[in-house]
């Protein structure tokens, strides 16, 4: 390579870069150390309570946080435009509400052994890949394994017939418009339209119980520091930078002698597997899943997140999912009529004033204050 393409291949650090990333860090740190206090040992009546409802809203946004990271390392870091990414969480969502749906047992409406739509549909057994339904090492294994085998066969094929740019982005949406179709239907298994819900137990411990809920809330932020810590040691290694030079010039890596195939298939598979694992957390924090978290829509948020926080950069969209979820929440609340107009409104001016993320943009003007001392 020359020396242009080395500089672009290398992350430029500012005056932000460190100060950044350890910030956020030290904020979700202290989220998911503090709020559990805040929610279960500050009375209701102090102003610095936490209520349910923002612990249930700020866990499902770290999940949220998992996906967008998740994004930011194959389309930041590799340069692959993934829309169908909502699968993966889906799935893992799914894989998580089977063994909560079993969990229900005799609880639910029926009484019966196997859960209600089942019964309704005059079902007599479980379907076969329910079989680990019960257990939830085998549920949590199929978390890993069949969003991980999806991604891994998909992205085989793909990656070796050289599709990429926009030819990628849509066939990745179609596979999670497939999907969806799938799921929509009852005989698939998966409780068709209205998915799961009505959880009653997780681990035999009642899952609407304060410390269950704190529990799960706090794994969740574990989880998305632990991912964030492991994508940033990443990005730093030989591996990371290969990847960033597959994204900037993929003609000159192969001229180089790697293969990359092999890189991209790697970061695409971690990547879905990263997703799915955010739908397990999800699941139990929400109380539901059904086939529209599969939704073109949904992958094209996640994009969305990582594209307003900023791309590679790994802290961006973590934020960017804060941010965007947030205003989400707060005008569906205060302008439930408009709140689609504000939200189109925020995507277009990020987009004309900040084409690099907030991120970006508060990078730029880290990098002119210190132009100017010096």
């Amino acid at each position: 390579m020359n020396s242009s393409s080395s500089a672009a291949v290398t992350v430029p650090r500012s005056a932000l870069g460190a100060k950044g990333w350890s910030t956020v860090l030290i904020a979700v740190v202290l989220v998911t150390a503090v709020a559990p206090v805040l929610n279960m040992l500050v009375p209701d009546t102090s102003p610095l309570h936490m209520s349910d409802f923002a612990v249930a809203l700020v866990g499902k946004i770290m999940c949220y946080a998992i996906c967008a990271l998740a994004m930011d390392l194959i389309w930041g870091y590799t340069g692959i435009l993934s829309l169908g990414h909502g699968v993966f969480f889906a799935l893992g969502g799914y894989a998580m509400g089977m063994y909560l749906m079993r969990q229900i047992g005799h609880d639910g409406s029926y009484g019966a052994d196997i859960p209600d739509f089942m019964v309704f549909l005059d079902w007599k057994q479980v379907p076969w890949h329910w079989a680990w339904s019960q257990s939830f090492v085998g549920q949590m294994i199929l978390v890993l394994l069949v969003p991980g085998l999806l991604a891994f066969v998909f992205g085989f094929f793909a990656f070796r017939s050289r599709i990429k740019g926009v030819y990628f982005s849509i066939i990745t949406q179609a596979m999670t418009y497939a999907a969806m179709l799938l799921f929509f239907r009852n005989e698939t298994g998966f409780g068709g339209n209205n998915g799961f819900t009505d959880f009653k137990r997780i681990l035999d411990i009642p899952i609407a119980q304060q410390s269950t809920r704190m529990v799960m809330f706090v794994v969740t932020g574990l989880t998305l520091i632990g991912f964030f810590l492991m994508a940033r040691w990443l990005v730093n290694t030989k591996f990371g930078r290969v990847l960033q030079a597959i994204r900037d010039a993929e003609n000159r890596v192969m001229f180089c002698g790697y293969n990359p195939l092999a890189y991209k298939l790697a970061i695409w598979t971690l990547s879905a597997v990263m997703c799915a694992i955010a739908g397990a957390l999800y699941v139990p924090q929400v109380g539901i899943i059904n086939p529209s978290e599969m939704a073109p829509s949904a992958s094209i948020e996640i994009a969305i997140w990582a594209a307003v926080g900023g791309r590679a950069t790994l802290l961006g969209p973590i934020i960017g999912a804060f941010f965007v979820n947030g205003a989400k929440s707060w005008f569906t609340m205060a302008f439930p009529e408009f709140w689609l107009y504000f939200l189109g409104l925020l995507f277009v001016l990020v987009t004309l004033f900040l084409p690099d993320g907030i991120v970006g943009g508060v990078r730029k003007l880290f990098n002119k204050k210190a132009e100017v001392k010096a």
